[in-house]
C-alpha cells in the first residue's frame, strides 16, 4: 500500500514541482520511494502542459533534483479521492483547497511546512518574481520539510517492508 502525496502551488512551475522531485529523491535515498506516490498540481491553471520555471529547474539541478520532464496541471476534483496527503504551499492555496475539497474526500490537507524541522515558517515564498536567491531558499524549505514529511511518514503511516 502506497501513500499518495499532492504538493499544490499556484501554477505548477516552481514550488510544487520542486517538492515533487525533492521528496521523490528523498525517498529514494532513504529507501521509501516504492512506498509512496508524488505528484504536485496547482491551484490555477496558467501552466497546464508546461514545464517546470527554468530557474527552478537550474536551482534543483544543482543540488542534484532533475524536475525538467515534470508538467504543469491544475487540481482536479478527483485528486482529493486519489491522494491521502495534499500539501500546500501556503495559506492561500491550503484555503482554496479546503473551499475546493468534495464532502466525502478523505484526504489529510495541510501546510507543507508543518513537517520542517529547521524552520519557523509556515509558508514556501513564491520565488517567481525575484531573483536567484528566493529560489535557493525555496530549495531550503522545501528539503526541511521533505525530510521531516518522510520521517513523519515512517513513524506512522508507511507499512514496514
Amino acid at each position: 500500500m502506497k501513500t499518495r502525496v499532492l504538493f499544490v502551488c499556484t501554477g505548477n512551475i516552481c514550488r510544487s514541482p520542486t517538492a515533487e522531485g525533492v521528496l521523490r529523491k528523498a525517498a529514494e535515498r532513504t529507501g521509501m520511494a516504492d512506498r509512496l506516490e508524488v505528484d504536485s498540481a496547482g491551484t490555477h491553471g496558467y501552466h497546464v502542459g508546461d514545464p517546470p520555471d527554468e530557474r527552478s529547474q537550474l536551482a534543483a539541478r544543482h543540488r542534484g533534483y532533475d524536475i525538467s520532464g515534470l508538467r504543469g496541471r491544475r487540481v482536479s476534483p478527483d485528486d482529493f479521492h486519489r491522494f491521502d496527503l495534499i500539501l500546500a504551499m501556503d495559506r492561500e492555496h491550503l484555503a482554496i483547497l479546503e473551499r475546493s475539497r468534495p464532502k466525502n474526500a478523505g484526504c489529510r490537507i495541510s501546510l507543507f511546512l508543518e513537517f520542517a524541522r529547521n524552520s519557523e515558517e509556515m509558508e514556501v515564498p513564491d520565488p517567481y518574481y525575484g531573483g536567484a536567491a528566493g529560489f535557493e531558499r525555496v530549495l531550503d524549505l522545501i528539503e526541511d520539510a521533505a525530510t521531516g514529511l518522510l520521517d513523519s511518514l515512517h513513524q506512522s503511516r508507511l507499512p514496514k517492508p
